[in-house]
């Protein structure tokens, strides 16, 4: 199949109210202009300088997420021009990224990141850190950053169960969220959550935006520029 016919098939699957992030990482410009002749727009990248130079050849109507894990020093690469950050996992991340929106004169949308699996390697913020630094002064005077909604990653399982119970565990750290912090904003929104092989349980859960990758552009990592 096609990358058009791979992302038709995708959206058959998505309700009205969940977008459709391609995630292109390792993938060549010419394949992402194939899913961007089709209408595709939302395009996930994991490491700062190829999301760069996909920036710098690609259509300037294209909305990059940031969807791995950002580190401080390379946060002003992409300050610019990222349409959201989906990644922010700890508030020193989040500091960072307002320090440099301000430099360039932008408010960042950020989605907060929460350790939803049971596997030690994925980052992420517990409900304490998170409540702790939406509580804080600190927080209250950043004025470049804007908290869309949350972000989270299943664990890499078979058991449906179990991703299902991570999933909802997501949805209810939004719920709480947006009661006690976001009542009346409405830009407070986004449930990051479900990728190729998980996205219809995330549905299912809750979510607002899924991240896919494989199912659209298949699994072979190209050599890429550096």
């Amino acid at each position: 199949m096609s990358i058009a016919e791979n992302i038709e098939k995708v959206k058959a699957n998505l309700p009205e109210n969940v977008r459709l992030v391609a995630v292109s990482k390792t993938k060549p410009a010419e394949l992402l202009l194939e899913a961007y002749d089709c209408g595709q727009r939302s395009f996930g990248e994991n490491k700062v300088q190829e999301m760069v130079w996909k920036f710098d050849e690609l259509p300037k109507d294209i909305e990059w997420h940031f969807i791995g894990h950002l580190q401080t020093n390379k946060i002003k690469y992409i300050a610019p021009f990222v349409h959201l950050i989906h990644g922010v996992d700890s508030f020193k991340l989040l500091k960072s990224i307002d320090a440099e929106a301000k430099k360039v004169g932008r408010i960042i949308p950020c989605l907060l990141q929460f350790h939803i699996a049971e596997e030690e390697t994925k980052f992420g913020l517990s409900m304490q850190e998170a409540t702790e630094m939406l509580n804080s002064a600190e927080f209250k005077v950043l004025g470049n950053v804007k908290i869309s909604g949350v972000m989270g990653m299943a664990t890499y399982t078979d058991d449906e169960n179990q991703i299902r119970k991570e999933f909802a565990n997501l949805k209810k750290n939004f719920e709480k969220l947006k009661s006690e912090f976001f009542t009346a904003n409405f830009d407070f929104k986004e449930i990051s959550m479900g990728m190729s092989g998980d996205y219809l349980i995330a549905i299912a859960e809750g979510s607002t935006m899924v991240r896919i990758g494989s199912t659209i552009f298949g699994e072979r990592n190209y050599s890429l520029k550096p």
